[in-house]
């Protein structure tokens, strides 16, 4: 069971709750987070195997910044996995955590951008 602080103020604190809550979670989550996308792509940009690398990439990172309900869903995904007391922590700066917590899954599906392109 994860350990924590019951405020993530402090940078060292922040540090650990990203390294010992959500890189876990958000690893156990990584098959799903992908599908999620997938199917995002599917629904919403057909030509999506039609850009290059660098556009695929801006894609990817506007997607999650610009939907506000595609990223609530990512949110959800996460957030659904915390126990009472990370949810506890989570909560006393939620703002800080999301943000951090969607920029890194804005690059875990960057580096597994390939696994987008049709087959």
């Amino acid at each position: 069971m994860r350990q924590l602080a019951l405020s993530v103020t402090s940078p060292v604190l922040v540090k650990h709750f990203k390294n010992e809550v959500l890189r876990p979670i958000l690893k156990r989550q990584n098959d799903l987070l992908i599908e999620v996308f997938r199917n995002y792509i599917a629904k919403y940009k057909s030509d999506y195997d039609t850009y290059e690398i660098p556009k695929k990439l801006q894609y990817i990172e506007n997607s999650i910044q610009k939907d506000i309900k595609f990223r609530n869903s990512l949110k959800g995904i996460i957030i659904g996995l915390f126990t009472i007391d990370e949810y506890r922590v989570y909560i006393t700066d939620s703002s800080m955590i999301n943000k951090r917590m969607m920029n890194m899954v804005i690059e875990r599906l960057k580096n597994q951008a390939q696994l987008f392109d049709a087959s």
